[in-house]
């Protein structure tokens, strides 16, 4: 059983900045890959980043990409993701979660890979 829990979301005005952090339990953090998506209100989930096991490949969806980075810290069993430029249409609730077999597809965003998440965190941004 692996828990997640995300933390970081806020308000905060257009162009602005934040970051999102997601702790996970577990003794075998490394070998998980780890996503973000997002859900806003009235719209399907969507991919927003994965990053593979050891940190080396991350992938973003198109309208992320030069805005938002993911990151991890496998010695905290943490992962981020650091968001800038902020724009309204980011509002959402954004979730974190593990795939302990990593795939290239869930590297892609197939969110039918991942095994556990989080209970997300709620990002606002204002115009």
């Amino acid at each position: 059983q692996v828990q997640l829990v995300e933390s970081g979301g806020g308000l905060v005005q257009a162009g602005g900045s934040l970051r999102l952090s997601c702790a996970a339990s577990g003794r075998t953090f490394s070998t998980y890959a780890m996503g973000w998506f997002r859900q806003a209100p009235g719209k399907e989930r969507e991919f927003v980043a994965a990053i593979s096991p050891t940190g080396v490949s991350t992938y973003y969806a198109d309208s992320m990409k030069g805005r938002f980075t993911i990151s991890r810290d496998n010695a905290k069993n943490t992962v981020y993701l650091q968001m800038n430029s902020l724009k309204p249409e980011d509002t959402a609730v954004y979730y974190c979660a593990a795939d302990l077999h990593p795939t290239i597809q869930s590297m892609r965003g197939d969110d039918r890979r991942y095994d556990y998440w989080g209970q997300g965190t709620q990002v606002t941004v204002s115009s």
